[in-house]
């Protein structure tokens, strides 16, 4: 197994390194003029027959391979988001340099022929994917795909943050700002991951934890945690005056105390401001909690079109290693939310910190309906500017990425000793399964419909222990060797349940960083 990941690992890291290499030689063309193959555009012609514009021909074959999908082995293919221009400078020159990663692709697939989807999403919205695919929208004509948002990118983009989101619910946020509020609250927690912590906190002339059993805390931002907030968003009415103050003490009060705890990230903090204006810039409350340290970066987000405090915003960000922006519309959310990430993702750049990164378990969403269920998890590693103009800024170019068929994982366990009724499994950083024999993603067999929670199910929910989570947390905090101990087994359908004297060996790769599978 060990091998295993060593060999996918490093199919990455060759990726990486052409990466680097190739935007490092490349000068940026405002008017290049580039032909590309576009996923959703390849072999689509016009009324008169002729291809359209970035939809050049693109052989395709089926590849049993890749679960019989019509793909091209030689070639990789570019995806940009439906909200994006095409032929946006910054993206064609993205497209341009990043062409060089096609013959990357193909060797490391002739090196290692399990190797699968292999991919870079650019910190511009592309994405290129080798082979080669076509993409097709949905029923809205639409692709709602944003490398940027995918699990993936974001935990190898970022480190592990706490943070506390501060919404603005006085009166002048009434209408249309609210709801634009509500959307960006929304966006951040689609960004956040199971590594990161947080809290939302309503203000006007009071405070308002959107969820009050969770005063004065964070919690983990699984998917439950952030599905719950976000039942509670709705319940959000402006009125009243906003007393920003008192907002700002309680964030970095959060902060501080829940970093004590050491149950937090212990990396990143961040205080993320939602409001349409601040009539101070609050400087004696950084003076206070943030300076001269700034460990706690401010992100500020502008409601509405007016500009009157636009000033004071900026400069809270400015004074505190964040970022402003302003968001007008709707359509406006999903790209200037995306921003934050790459302010955090400036101490992995200077610090040239390539770290490897492996998801939890997932259902591929290429396959079929009527096909076989896959799960999947990810290999994932940072691509950073290496131009001396650029180098010090800390600028994140993207990510790269492979796909594992967790099944490859499998393949690699010595069967022949574990014995009867023996199993493996492995779990993720925080405990979550990535393969187990009662890891049940369906609903029902044979149905295609998934659990919501499939892919944060935690181990204690599976192996029930006689004492308290003892291999759980033996798992998690890295331990190896060998024990053992009793277990709860259901049977007769789970009608019973009786105990049951197990042994237990924990293996932990020699590579393992914080966030590879055990």
């Amino acid at each position: 197994m060990e091998e295993m990941f060593h060999k996918k690992s490093e199919a990455v890291r060759r990726l990486v390194e052409a990466a680097e290499e190739a935007h490092l030689k490349h000068e940026f063309d405002a008017d290049l003029q580039y032909e590309y193959f576009n996923a959703v555009l390849i072999n689509e012609r016009d009324k008169d027959g002729n291809f359209l514009e970035l939809g050049k021909e693109f052989i395709l074959a089926p590849n049993d391979h890749f679960n019989n999908l019509p793909v091209n082995i030689s070639l990789s293919d570019v995806q940009v988001p439906t909200n994006m221009y095409n032929k946006d400078p910054a993206i064609v020159n993205g497209v341009y340099w990043s062409e060089s990663l096609n013959k990357v692709f193909v060797d490391n697939f002739d090196r290692d022929p399990s190797l699968i989807w292999q991919y870079f999403g650019s910190a511009k919205g592309f994405f290129r994917q080798y082979p080669g695919i076509k993409w097709e929208p949905d029923e809205n004509g639409v692709i709602a795909f944003d490398c940027r948002n995918r699990k993936w990118y974001i935990q190898a983009a970022t480190s592990p943050k706490d943070v506390v989101i501060l919404v603005d619910v006085s009166g002048s946020m009434k209408g249309l700002r609210l709801t634009i509020a509500k959307q960006t609250v929304s966006s951040i927690l689609d960004t956040l991951g199971d590594d990161d912590f947080f809290n939302i906190i309503a203000y006007n002339e009071e405070l308002h934890y959107v969820e009050p059993c969770l005063n004065g805390t964070l919690v983990q931002a699984d998917r439950t945690n952030k599905e719950h907030f976000r039942e509670h968003l709705d319940k959000l009415f402006a009125k009243g005056i906003g007393m920003l103050d008192i907002a700002l003490n309680e964030a970095f009060n959060i902060l501080s105390d829940f970093n004590h705890t050491g149950q937090g990230s212990i990396c990143s903090q961040a205080i993320m401001l939602i409001t349409d204006g601040a009539v101070d810039t609050y400087d004696t409350i950084f003076a206070k909690y943030n300076w001269p340290d700034r460990k706690v970066r401010i992100f500020t987000y502008l409601i509405g079109r007016e500009a009157a405090f636009a000033d004071n915003l900026k400069w809270m960000a400015c004074a505190n290693k964040g970022f402003f922006t302003q968001i007008s519309t709707l359509a406006d959310v999903q790209e200037n939310v995306m921003e934050y990430l790459h302010v955090l993702s400036r101490p992995k750049v200077i610090d040239q910190e390539h770290d490897v990164v492996w998801t939890e378990a997932y259902i591929d969403s290429t396959l079929a309906d009527d096909q076989s269920l896959v799960l999947m998890t990810t290999v994932a590693m940072p691509v950073f500017s290496k131009q001396n103009e650029t180098r010090s800024k800390g600028i994140l170019l993207g990510v790269v990425g492979t796909d594992v068929p967790v099944k490859e994982l499998l393949k690699t366990i010595p069967k022949y000793k574990l014995g009867i009724h023996g199993y493996a499994f492995a779990i993720t950083n925080n405990g979550y399964i990535l393969t187990h024999p009662e890891l049940r993603p369906l609903y029902e067999e044979g149905k295609k419909r998934r659990k919501p929670n499939y892919s944060s199910v935690d181990l204690s929910e599976v192996e029930w222990e006689d004492r308290d989570d003892v291999l759980r947390n033996a798992m998690v905090n890295r331990k190896t060797g060998k024990f053992s101990m009793e277990v709860k087994k259901t049977v007769d359908k789970g009608l019973r349940c009786g105990a049951l004297q197990r042994s237990r060996e924990i293996f932990l790769p020699r590579e393992c960083n914080h966030r590879r599978p055990t």
